[in-house]
């Protein structure tokens, strides 16, 4: 959880003038099945801290209560079930849009939801793959990722500027990458 993240929500909630925004942990990425996340719960209470106050933004912990290999399908049935209404969007990194068609069920997912992509400062933006449709976020550059954060907190280095204070503070405190990265 960084400042990058924060700010993809705000600029989205703006540009696309979303009535809510729902911010998704995931158990397990299907793509990075040797990467192992910091706990359910440090996760859960630094995402809480960093979006306190933001009234459209919700936490929604379903992926990670149905436990295992996290499928971005599975989360979209159950929001296109409970907001039929809705237009959904799905927003995803500028390095995900290659991979798309590799994603379970990606014709579905595809009708599903609008897809959102947040480039990297500097990064061209691959066109989306048929079927896929979906519009590039302007936001804020803002260079920093999760793996620079946790290679610096490996390191015991600050990361003031790159989180929200409130989870630099804890994250000082109890550091849950310091015993993955030595």
């Amino acid at each position: 959880m960084h400042n990058g993240h924060t700010l993809v929500a705000m600029a989205a909630l703006e540009e696309l003038k979303l009535d809510r925004l729902f911010i998704v942990p995931a158990a397990q990425s299907p793509f990075k099945p040797e990467q192992k996340p910091a706990s359910s719960n440090i996760r859960l209470r630094l995402l809480r801290l960093a979006f306190a106050g933001h009234n459209k933004c919700e936490i929604d912990t379903q992926e990670l209560e149905r436990n295992g290999v996290s499928y971005s399908i599975d989360t979209l049935n159950n929001y296109s079930s409970r907001f039929p209404k809705a237009k959904l969007h799905y927003i995803i990194g500028a390095d995900h849009i290659p991979t798309l068609l590799q994603w379970r069920e990606s014709n579905r997912l595809a009708k599903l939801a609008e897809f959102i992509v947040v480039p990297r400062p500097g990064q061209k933006v691959a066109d989306f793959p048929e079927p896929f449709r979906g519009q590039k976020l302007c936001g804020w550059p803002f260079e920093v990722s999760s793996s620079i954060i946790r290679h610096r907190l490996g390191l015991k280095q600050k990361i003031d500027g790159l989180v929200p204070s409130n989870v630099a503070e804890i994250l000082a405190k109890n550091n849950p990458y310091l015993t993955s990265m030595e």
